[in-house]
C-alpha cells in the first residue's frame, strides 16, 4: 500500500522564536520575581535494546517529534526507547537568597519520567500533562550543576493520552513523548506561599491561600480611575468585597490585578469577576453568564500546530488562534481533549474567550462502537471496562487539570468524557468532579452513550440535518457540528488524503456552505433554546481539512467580516429567544 505523501509546514510564528524559546514567565497566575529558565539546546540520547544512540541537540521544550525540536522523528516505534535529556547549568549570580528553597518546575513530561540533578534522583512523574516541581534545593552546586531527564513514552492507554496514536491518520495525529513545555527554576523563602484558590461572585472574591506566614497583606492595584487599594489580614482566607465591581466577558475582559505579601515571599496574580450557570427562561433551560443568558457561540480547538505539534513555535501561536476567531465572531473555544500550557488560559482570560475545556480520554477505543455506529444513530447505553490502575490514573490527571484551571475566570465549562472514548462509571464520575469544583458546567458524555447526570444535554451532529431534542432542566448543547472540509493547495500537510463530513474546492463555496448550516440550522435551534454550538473546528490538522484557518495559520478561509455579521444575527435570536425580565 502506497504511503501517502506528507509535507513540512512552516508558520509565520518561527521567525520570532527566542533564545531560549517560551522564555516568559510561565505561570501568570502565581508570578515571582526569580525565574531562571532552563529551556534550549539540552543533549538528547536514545537508549533502546541496540544500546545508545547519541541524536544531539534537542530544543528543549519543542517535543523531539517536532520539526522545530531538532530532532524530529518518532518514538518508541518497534523498541523500548527511553529518551535521555542532559544539559548542564550554574545558577545566576544572587539567584540563591539565604536559606531559601531552590525549586525545580517542568511544565509537562509525557508520559513517565525520572529526573536527576548532580547524579541525585529528584523526582518520577507520571502523566504527561501536568506540571510537576521538586525542591532541589539540598543538591544543587554553586559550580556547574548537571540535570538529567529520562523519559519514556509508550502510549499507555491506561494514561490519559487524547488523539495521539503511533499510526496517524484521519481523526488521529503524530504522537509526542518527553519534555514539552518549559524547564525552570525559582527561589522561595523557606515558608513561602504554595498556591492561591480564587472564588469569584459578582460583588467581590474569596482567596485562599495554601502557605507562607499567617499575616498577609494584599494590594488591589488601581485601574480605571481606581486608587490602589491595600487589604490586611490573617489566616488562610481573604475575603474583598468591590465597590462598583467591573464584571468579565468576552466582549469586555476585564482583569483585577494584585500583589500578595506574607512575609519574606511577594506574589503576583490576578481575578476577574465571572459566574456561569443555568437559568429557566421562557419555558426553556439556559446557560448563563454573570446571572444572564449567554450564546456560547464557538468552535473545536485541537491545539496542534505543523512545527511543533503539540506547541506552536511561541506564544505568539496562541495569540493568533484565539484574535483570529474573535475576529470571526466566535466567543468560545472547545479544547479538545488537550490540556495547554497555562499561557493559553491566560491569554484567554486576558483577550477574552470562553474556554470549554475537556478531560483528557484513556483507554481503548473503537472506531465501530465508539463513532462509527453512534454517527449514524446506534447509540446503546455504553461504558469501558476500566481498569484500577486506568481508573487512578484518569482522576489525578482530570482532578489535577481542575486544580490547575480553577482561578482561570476563561474556564467555565468542563466536558468529562467525549463519544465514548473510555468513558467509565459516568454518573459517578460527574458526582465526584462536580463536587470538587461545583462553580463550573459540566458535560458528563459529550455526543452520546448517555447516562442520568450531567448539567447539559449534549449531542454531535455530522453527515446529517441538526435535529436536536430538549430535555427538561438542561440547556441544548450543539457540542460538535459541521465538519466541513476545504483543502488550500500549497497550506496542506497531506498530500493525497483528506479527512472531513462535506468537501468543499473553493473557499467561497466553503464559507457560503457554512453560512447556510448556521442560518438553516443553527437559528432554529437557538430560537428553541440552543444554548451553545461548537464548529468543528479552528484549524486544520494534519490529515483534517476542516479548519477555519489552514493548519501552517497562513490563511483564513472565510471572510472574518461575514462571520461578524452572522455571529450577530444569532445573539440576536438568541436574545429574543431569552427574555429577561
Amino acid at each position: 500500500m502506497k504511503t501517502p505523501r506528507t509535507v513540512s509546514l512552516s508558520t509565520p510564528f518561527e521567525e520570532h522564536i527566542t533564545n531560549p524559546p517560551f522564555a516568559s514567565y510561565p505561570r501568570p497566575q502565581l508570578v515571582r520575581d526569580s525565574y531562571f529558565c532552563l529551556n534550549g539546546q539540552w543533549d538528547f540520547s536514545i537508549l533502546s535494546s541496540r544500546g545508545e544512540e547519541e541524536l544531539g541537540k534537542i530544543l528543549v521544550p519543542y517535543p523531539p517529534e517536532s520539526r522545530l525540536s531538532g530532532i524530529g522523528r518518532q518514538i518508541g516505534r518497534g523498541h523500548r526507547e527511553v529518551m535521555i535529556y542532559r544539559r548542564t547549568f550554574t545558577l545566576p549570580v544572587g539567584f540563591r537568597k539565604g536559606d531559601g528553597r531552590i525549586l525545580l518546575h517542568f511544565g509537562a513530561v509525557d508520559q513517565s519520567a525520572a529526573v536527576f540533578l548532580n547524579g541525585h534522583l529528584m523526582a518520577t512523574p507520571t502523566g504527561g500533562y501536568l506540571p510537576f516541581e521538586v525542591d532541589v534545593t539540598d543538591y544543587l552546586m554553586d559550580s556547574e550543576n548537571e540535570l538529567r531527564v529520562d523519559a519514556y513514552d509508550p502510549l499507555d492507554t491506561d494514561l490519559p493520552y487524547g488523539k495521539q496514536t503511533r499510526k496517524r491518520g484521519g481523526m488521529w495525529y503524530t504522537p509526542v513523548s518527553g519534555i514539552w513545555q518549559t524547564v525552570w527554576l525559582e527561589c522561595v523563602p523557606k515558608n513561602y506561599i504554595r498556591s492561591l484558590r480564587i472564588t469569584p461572585t459578582l460583588e467581590g472574591v474569596t482567596i485562599d491561600v495554601e502557605g507562607g506566614e499567617d499575616e498577609k497583606v494584599l494590594i488591589l492595584r488601581g485601574g480605571e480611575g481606581r486608587a490602589e487599594q491595600i487589604f490586611t489580614g490573617e489566616g488562610e482566607h481573604i475575603t474583598l468585597t468591590l465597590e462598583n465591581p467591573h464584571l468579565w466577558t468576552p466582549e469586555d475582559p476585564y482583569l483585577y490585578h494584585f500583589t500578595l505579601q506574607s512575609g519574606e515571599d511577594t506574589v503576583r496574580s490576578y481575578f476577574a469577576l465571572r459566574t456561569v450557570g443555568i437559568a429557566q427562561v421562557d419555558g426553556h433551560a439556559t446557560m448563563t453568564l454573570n446571572g444572564k443568558p449567554y450564546l456560547f457561540h464557538g468552535l473545536l480547538d485541537q491545539g496542534y500546530f505543523p512545527d511543533g505539534i503539540f506547541l506552536p513555535a511561541t506564544e505568539e501561536g496562541f495569540r493568533n488562534d484565539i484574535l483570529q476567531m474573535k475576529a470571526c465572531g466566535f466567543n468560545m473555544l472547545r479544547k479538545h481533549i488537550k490540556i495547554e500550557p497555562e499561557v493559553f488560559y491566560y491569554l484567554c482570560d486576558k483577550l477574552g474567550m470562553v474556554v470549554f475545556q475537556d478531560m483528557v480520554n484513556s483507554g481503548k477505543y473503537h472506531f465501530l462502537v465508539d463513532t462509527a455506529l453512534p454517527t449514524i444513530g446506534i447509540r446503546r447505553a455504553f461504558s469501558h471496562r476500566v481498569s484500577e490502575r486506568r481508573r487512578k490514573h484518569f482522576f489525578a490527571c482530570a482532578e489535577g487539570m481542575m486544580d490547575r484551571l480553577y482561578n482561570h475566570p476563561s474556564v467555565c465549562y468542563y466536558t468529562i468524557f467525549n463519544e465514548g472514548w473510555g468513558q467509565f462509571d459516568a454518573d459517578e464520575v460527574y458526582e465526584r468532579l462536580k463536587a470538587k469544583d461545583p462553580t463550573r458546567i459540566y458535560d458528563a458524555t459529550s455526543g452520546w452513550f448517555k447516562k442520568q447526570k450531567s448539567d447539559v444535554e449534549s449531542d454531535h451532529v455530522y453527515f446529517k440535518k441538526v435535529k436536536l431534542t430538549p430535555v427538561e432542566g438542561r440547556p441544548m448543547v450543539l457540542s460538535e457540528f459541521g465538519g466541513y472540509s476545504c483543502k488550500i493547495a500549497g497550506h496542506a500537510f497531506n498530500l493525497d488524503k483528506t479527512y472531513g463530513y462535506r468537501y468543499f474546492d473553493d473557499p467561497q463555496a466553503f464559507e457560503d456552505a457554512l453560512v447556510a448550516l448556521y442560518e438553516d440550522e443553527i437559528i432554529p435551534h437557538i430560537r428553541k433554546g440552543l444554548s451553545a454550538a461548537v464548529l468543528t473546528q479552528v484549524s486544520d490538522v494534519e490529515d483534517e481539512t476542516n479548519g477555519l484557518l489552514t493548519y501552517d495559520r497562513a490563511l483564513l478561509k472565510v471572510d472574518a467580516d461575514r462571520m461578524q455579521r452572522l455571529a450577530a444575527e444569532l445573539h440576536r435570536v438568541f436574545d429574543k429567544a431569552n427574555p429577561m425580565e
